[in-house]
């Protein structure tokens, strides 16, 4: 596979506060607009600092305004983090960390929303679905802006317990709900034999993934299996290597994703060699589909390599680039977005599946344990069905 081997997170995490910006402008040499400009932020110091309640810091200023540069772009999705907030990033990929186990964005309503919850997590088993608001932790209203502050609540010790309010835009319910903190353990591939055809769900992208479906796969292949369905419902992205590495053992030779930056220039790519597997394939996406799932299902798409089945995916289809800074903060920035194998930048629109198909209301769940009531699933292994008949009649 030809790629640019850099650290690519295309996963859907945290936001941010506001304030704004400051340094020295004598040390950077700005001139005298900029020096006005600093002025002010000073002004605004002591001002903040002669008549506020409450104690503050030069500390807090510093972090305050660094964020404020980043919120002022108005990108939900970058973010300046400090070093306690940078390590609980680099947790999300490198596959475990301690808490309630949910994924989550900032909504276009101001308010905290589930991408999806982590399968199997306290979250998970209390019923937080993709979609849900996070109105209340702990008794205590979140909007947003207040997600990471949120998100230190919601963790925790293992064996702690934690409240929290949700809403369902779909029902108009709200409910409360109780869980106690666990270890929220990235198991990213889910695979079983169902009768003659394979099932692997990939649950996210991390630094696993990709070596823990190419080993499912091989096995899966040798119990002789006869079509295979990828199933990413509700998989909010991840490690955009995870996703091409895969995507490069089910593509024939050609692209799979590329992205490019605000000058046009292509930042990264990623190709696939000859080297496939040449079973039939399925995937099964749904409205928690996000990010690197979208260019696994958008490449075996672009190829006519899979059949896409389930509800239109989330349509995120910018890159974020982390970066780490000498005192261990770091930013996370929208740097670059990312197209399909036919040119297609799927941001704000999502993959429309081939054959679009909902989940039943009365549904218990989706996955193989839940097969008699996913309707989707049937319908991934029904088409496989038909295809591995009509191959054999030839």
């Amino acid at each position: 596979m030809k790629k640019k081997m850099i650290k690519i997170l295309a996963v859907i995490l945290l936001l941010i506060g506001t304030n704004f910006l400051t340094y020295n402008a004598a040390i950077y040499g700005y001139g005298n607009a900029s020096s006005t400009k600093y002025a002010r932020i000073k002004f605004l110091e002591d001002y903040v600092k002669k008549n506020f309640l409450y104690p503050v810091t030069d500390e807090d200023f510093e972090i305050g305004e660094l964020k404020g540069v980043i919120a002022g772009l108005n990108d939900p999705y970058s973010e300046y983090m400090t070093k306690e907030e940078y390590d609980k990033l680099m947790e999300t990929t490198s596959g475990k960390f301690y808490g309630i186990g949910v994924v989550i964005t900032k909504g276009e309503d101001n308010l905290i929303t589930v991408i999806s919850p982590i399968k199997g997590s306290p979250a998970d088993k209390a019923g937080v679905k993709a979609q849900d608001k996070i109105i209340k932790v702990e008794g205590v209203e979140y909007t947003a802006e207040k997600m990471n502050d949120a998100i230190a609540v919601m963790k925790g010790k293992k064996g702690t317990k934690v409240n929290i309010t949700v809403y369902t835009p779909s029902t108009s319910e709200t409910r409360d709900l109780s869980m106690e903190r666990d270890e929220v353990k990235m198991e990213t591939i889910i695979s079983k034999k169902i009768n003659n055809i394979g099932y692997i769900a990939i649950t996210q992208f991390d630094e696993t993934t990709y070596p823990d479906f190419k080993e499912a796969l091989n096995k899966l292949e040798r119990e002789d299996v006869k079509g295979l369905v990828i199933d990413l419902r509700g998989n909010p992205g991840g490690v955009v290597d995870a996703a091409a590495n895969i995507a490069d053992e089910l593509l024939p030779e050609g692209m799979i994703v590329y992205a490019k930056d605000k000058n046009e220039k292509t930042v990264f790519e990623f190709k696939s060699d000859s080297n496939q597997t040449e079973l039939p394939i399925t995937v099964l996406i749904n409205k928690g589909s996000a990010s690197a799932s979208e260019i696994l299902a958008g490449a075996l798409h672009d190829h006519k390599r899979a059949t896409i089945i389930g509800t239109t995916s989330f349509g995120k289809g910018i890159v974020q680039s982390a970066a780490r800074f000498p005192k261990g903060d770091g930013i996370k920035l929208t740097t670059s977005q990312y197209f399909t194998p036919n040119g297609v930048c799927i941001h704000k629109i999502g993959i429309k599946p081939d054959i679009e198909i909902e989940i039943e209301k009365d549904a218990k769940g989706i996955g193989v344990e839940y097969l008699d009531t996913d309707t989707q699933l049937k319908k991934a292994i029904e088409v496989l069905n038909e295809s591995i008949n009509k191959e054999s009649q030839h």
